[in-house]
């Protein structure tokens, strides 16, 4: 197995526009670039600079989404969004949608938004097959203290699954926000690696000192670090509780083709170009370790 290594676009980079981050990445090595939309512009550059589309994140589908709107309407006008969006992604070549669920009242009942997701994906998912594009289901639980999210534990896994059998609908496989939530994050390949469509290269440093402080709650008053709640940060690989050469041969167990895309979340990398920079050269190196 031979993962290609690639990158979201942090955001200082991201300022260089589509082209220069296709040339930086073609410069560090990175072979793959996921990007916020998929247009015949951005299709031309990467071929261009010899780049290749990574995940794209589904309109309206990433973050505080209207497809878990209790509105009727408003609902179903994000849904046609994303509908329109597979069959204008699959005709560009592309084949992961990223997608991240939580609703737009974070206050809405996982259980709640789960119930409206069961009526509102189906439909989504045919249209999916119909073009041969995948979604890969992102797993942070999103913002404290409600952890709003549908599509970040095992239970809420095989609920989805069960209600959408389709390989069409899939996970992002994520093991920095399993390792905060205490999810063994090798017993989620062991059972769903057959649904994995992606891919993210980004780790989590359990913080023994501040746990001790905060047990597994978010901070109450100050947390030390940026990608942070208090007893955890988000790191690079290499830098965190994630065994990558464990990853790496379940991935390849699982016959995974997709690339390793890192998700460059890490206070000591952040914040100018030079230092996102260090930071995905390092993931890369770390990753290149168990995935040549």
């Amino acid at each position: 197995m031979n993962p290609k290594i690639g990158m979201r676009i942090p955001p200082k980079i991201g300022s260089k526009g589509i082209r220069g981050v296709a040339e930086f990445a073609k410069s560090v090595g990175l072979e793959v670039v996921d990007i916020p939309e998929y247009t015949s512009e951005i299709k031309q550059i990467f071929e261009e600079t010899g780049i290749e589309v990574g995940s794209i994140d589904g309109v309206g589908a990433v973050g505080q989404t209207k497809l878990l709107n209790k509105d009727d309407n408003i609902r179903s006008e994000a849904a046609e969004k994303l509908i329109q969006q597979i069959t204008d992604v699959a005709r560009l070549g592309g084949k992961v949608l990223f997608v991240c669920l939580a609703p737009e009242d974070i206050n809405q009942s996982r259980a709640d938004s789960f119930a409206i997701w069961k009526e509102t994906f189906p439909e989504i998912i045919k249209q999916a097959e119909k073009e041969d594009v995948y979604f890969a289901i992102e797993g942070w639980p999103g913002p404290a203290p409600q952890y709003p999210t549908i599509g970040c534990t095992p239970e809420m896994w095989r609920a989805m699954f069960n209600a959408i059998p389709s390989k069409h609908l899939g996970l992002n496989f994520d093991p920095s926000h399993m390792v905060r939530l205490g999810i063994d994050y090798l017993r989620v390949l062991n059972e769903f690696g057959e649904r994995i469509t992606y891919c993210h290269g980004k780790d989590t440093e359990i913080l023994l000192d501040e746990q001790y402080d905060f047990g597994i709650l978010p901070a109450t008053f100050d947390v030390k670090y940026s990608f942070s709640e208090g007893p955890w940060r988000y790191t690079i690989p290499g830098y965190g509780q994630v065994d990558w050469g464990k990853v790496a041969t379940r991935l390849e167990q699982l016959n995974y083709n997709g690339p390793v895309s890192i998700e460059l979340e890490d206070h000591r990398f952040w914040g100018s170009v030079d230092a996102e920079s260090k930071g995905i050269i390092k993931a890369k190196e770390h990753l290149e370790k168990f995935f040549e």
